[in-house]
């Protein structure tokens, strides 16, 4: 129970590694905040995770719905420990050149403005309490990039550096901010990072895996859990590579 009496919002929690950390964190005794674009899929998992957990629609790129999630939690909780910055997306992969503007400004939007957004609604209250743990979910695209997800790729290393900025400024006010960076996994996103999902696609991506399978949703969630918990309160600024050596 490392996570006893913590209180937890995490973004895209409805599915993928979200889901993962989430029933993970209600394991080890947090209540969590189900935020997702989905709202069927926010209500389904808050449901599953049991009394104490709750399920919010929001899009994590609007600067209102943000506000409205950590005012909520704040409410409903009494006080937010925990922020899981999950919710992301990509571009199909194809050439830099041929990705639309459309395709590039929802990638930033998801996977890095939603980041601003959230620690300019949380952190005050972060600081105000002298604690909190922030984890940044970013992926080993930001480390060492796959040729034709460029954008995506960039998106990723904006993660890894506001992470480490992030935690920089936010240390002396007893708020440590990390990242994940898990290779893909079996997620809603898997197929458009491949391009196309088949068996030999499939055998070829998992061949650039040294332990030769996808990061798992429950891989994300022991991760997740023990950088937000208190066994790593000297940890913070780190993007810890959950990839089954693919960075390597």
């Amino acid at each position: 129970m490392r996570l006893d009496g913590k209180m937890a919002i995490v973004t895209g929690a409805a599915s993928g590694f979200g889901a993962g950390i989430a029933r993970k964190f209600v394991a080890e005794g947090a209540q969590v905040m189900v935020v997702d674009l989905n709202h069927d899929g926010a209500m389904a998992m808050a449901e599953e995770l049991g009394e104490g957990s709750f399920g919010h629609a929001a899009n994590v790129a609007d600067g209102a719905q943000v506000a409205e999630v950590v005012g909520t939690a704040k409410d409903v909780f009494g006080g937010v420990d925990i922020l899981v910055n999950n919710a992301g997306v990509t571009h199909l992969p194809m050439p830099m050149e041929e990705v639309s503007e459309e395709d590039f400004d929802r990638v930033f939007a998801v996977n890095c403005k939603s980041i601003y957004l959230f620690a300019r609604a949380l952190v005050p209250h972060m600081k105000e309490r002298g604690s909190g743990a922030i984890l940044n979910v970013s992926s080993t695209a930001g480390l060492s990039p796959r040729p034709n997800l460029n954008w995506y790729n960039s998106s990723k290393g904006w993660v890894n550096t506001a992470t480490k900025a992030m935690a920089v400024e936010l240390a002396p006010r007893g708020v440590r901010v990390n990242a994940i960076n898990p290779v893909a996994g079996e997620t809603p996103l898997l197929a458009s990072f491949m391009g196309e999902d088949t068996p030999e696609v499939r055998a070829k991506f998992l061949s650039t895996i040294p332990l030769g399978r996808f990061s798992t949703p429950e891989d994300m969630g022991n991760a997740a859990a023990f950088l937000c918990s208190d066994e790593a309160s000297m940890i913070t600024g780190v993007c810890m590579e959950v990839d089954g050596g693919r960075c390597i």
